[in-house]
């Protein structure tokens, strides 16, 4: 038994979910494309066939390789990303001997992932990059400055099977029984062994009937009539209310700057698209492109 609703999210750091994944993706591929090496990154610390392998390889290999050498131990990732290296280097000379280098295929590959490399600096140089410090900073205090205030109340409840049983409660209350024993003893809700606390919610938290109740009691004032639910038949207590806090900078200040990287990307996004060319021969092609098109732009959020 569930009595709240999924929590929203405020305004601030809200993002639909696949604007999210695809910035998830683009900030992955972009640090695949450029690793951190450790020091200068241009340490050998190995050769192959008289070729250096640098510590920027070993970087870039594990960056490359984190789905499979996640799984790795720490202190054996190093070791286990040189041996992929080796490997990876000697099939690619034997590629090479035997000419799949020039093949159209290959080149097309290869002309593709040179692509997408550019594309990743690019997204790095003209959105990572210029999304700073304090313009997340300021975006947080614009947010908070225009949220309207909202109060949360804290509240317990007591839920119980039939009518009669609530009111046989509420009279137990009435006679001076304490609410938190009651609950532990009687409660037939996940939270009763807790003193049927269910702490600070917001409205559209929980099911209706039981939030109007729960809103319209004074401070350390319970239910005088039973409260009935889809879940059954409650007695409520309200602990405490006050003014919605705002969270902490430090706790939203990454999702904020995923929301300011998704919006700068669509923003460039939409000045390169409106000065590119694009002819379609293809009608089907055309429609589903531009339907595409139009329905990532009306998932970009609000200025």
């Amino acid at each position: 038994m569930q009595l709240s609703r999924p929590s929203r999210s405020l305004s601030a750091v809200s993002a639909k979910p696949i604007a999210a994944r695809l910035i998830l993706v683009l900030a992955a591929s972009c640090a695949l494309a450029f690793p951190v090496a450790a020091q200068d990154g241009k340490d050998v610390v190995a050769t192959l066939n008289g070729q250096p392998i640098t510590e920027q390889d070993l970087a870039m290999t594990l960056s490359d390789l984190q789905d499979q050498l996640g799984q790795v131990p720490p202190e054996g990732r190093r070791a286990a990303a040189l041996t992929a290296l080796v490997d990876i280097r000697t099939l690619a000379e034997k590629a090479e001997a035997a000419g799949l280098d020039k093949t159209d295929e290959f080149q097309s590959r290869l002309a593709f992932l040179r692509q997408r490399a550019l594309h990743n600096a690019y997204f790095r140089d003209e959105v990572v990059n210029k999304v700073t410090d304090e313009e997340v900073r300021a975006r947080y205090d614009k947010e908070v400055a225009a949220t309207p205030p909202e109060n949360e109340v804290r509240a317990r409840h007591i839920l119980l099977k039939t009518e009669e049983e609530a009111k046989a409660v509420i009279a137990e209350l009435d006679a001076g029984a304490k609410f938190e024993d009651v609950a532990k003893e009687k409660s037939t809700g996940p939270t009763g062994p807790n003193g049927g606390d269910l702490g600070y919610f917001t409205r559209g938290r929980m099911v209706p009937e039981f939030e109007e109740a729960a809103f319209a009691l004074d401070v350390g004032a319970y239910t005088e009539k039973p409260v009935k639910t889809q879940f059954g038949w409650h007695v409520i207590k309200l602990e405490d209310k006050r003014l919605v806090q705002p969270p902490a900078f430090a706790d939203v200040k990454d999702q904020i700057r995923s929301v300011l990287l998704r919006e700068h990307y669509f923003n460039l996004l939409n000045t390169l698209r409106s000065e590119a060319k694009v002819e379609i021969s293809d009608p089907a092609l055309k429609e589903a492109y531009d339907k595409a098109n139009t329905a990532q732009l009306q998932q970009q959020p609000a200025q």
